[in-house]
């Protein structure tokens, strides 16, 4: 099981530590192949399943029966976590180890091999094609866990196309809208303190920017003029968010006195679905809306 500390809820900083260790080589030659897969399955779920695979690798066990279907997805997603720390402890070993230190070794060696036998093979009906993407193997499986009706998140409609074309699973996973901001950070600190997502500073990239995350919500935030930033001419809205419980998030953003400019209660949900329009620190109008299927 893995000893080192993980965040509850993001996903995404499991594999960003995951992709860190197995880039830095000296790992099995399948071993981003691995990553690679198991991060287009876990994209393909709906939200709620992605959260219980996080709660297994946290040590959870009781998990709900309508995650036995997905159960070898959690197992092997725990199997390379555990790899991965193999490795990191493997690198902190001296090159002259100390005689406890060569039987560490020896031993964490036997247990990569062990790990190892599992990458890239078939799981959840799918198997591993390095070439041509991931896609259904001949092996029947059960769908994974289907969210309820009321959510209809991009998670969801990935789910539905897992089984229906090798090409439909992932070859691009999400996007990322990027914010002009004549201060990032400020605005970052909105996103933290009032709308619950979590940033990560990122000032070593090509293009310095702050990566915010929230459930499978992402948005890039880079430095712009002030003639580069929000003009509201542009569009009706910013950004436009679809979302499970309109009401328990137009609450929890009211509570946090984030500005409502539409209340839920006023949306016309003749012409419209259920939704409610906030303003952000530099005046972005997002809309919030459930997707009704009709």
């Amino acid at each position: 099981m893995p000893q080192a500390k993980y965040p509850e809820h993001d996903i995404n900083q499991v594999f960003d530590y995951i992709h860190t260790i197995l880039s830095s080589g000296n790992v099995a030659e399948n071993a981003l192949d691995e990553m690679s897969f198991l991060n287009r399955l876990f994209a393909a779920l709906p939200v709620e399943a992605v959260e219980y695979g996080m709660q297994f690798l946290h040590g959870k066990r009781d998990l709900p029966k309508a995650c036995d279907e997905i159960l070898p997805l959690y197992v092997r997603f725990v199997n390379l976590v555990d790899y991965c720390e193999a490795i990191d402890i493997l690198g902190q070993i001296s090159a002259n180890p100390t005689p406890e230190e060569l039987s560490e070794r020896i031993r964490l060696h036997g247990k990569l091999d062990e790990m190892e036998k599992c990458f890239c093979q078939s799981l959840l009906g799918f198997s591993y094609n390095k070439d041509q993407a991931t896609e259904k193997s001949e092996t029947k499986s059960s769908a994974p866990v289907n969210s309820s009706a009321s959510n209809s998140t991009g998670s969801e409609a990935a789910s539905q196309d897992a089984g229906e074309e090798s090409s439909n699973l992932h070859l691009m996973n999400s996007i990322a809208p990027v914010f002009l901001c004549a201060d990032p950070l400020k605005t970052a600190l909105f996103y933290e303190t009032k709308l619950g997502f979590h940033a990560a500073h990122l000032d070593d990239e090509a293009m310095p920017h702050i990566r915010l995350h929230r459930d499978n919500i992402e948005i890039i935030l880079a430095k712009g003029k002030e003639d580069e930033t929000v003009s509201r001419s542009s569009s009706l809205y910013d950004l436009y968010i679809f979302v499970s419980e309109p009401m328990m998030l137009q609450m929890e953003l009211q509570n946090a006195g984030v500005t409502v400019l539409k209340a839920l209660e006023d949306s016309d949900t003749v012409h419209t679905n259920r939704e409610f329009v906030i303003e952000d620190i530099d005046g972005r109008r997002i809309c919030f809306s459930q997707r009704i299927s009709g």
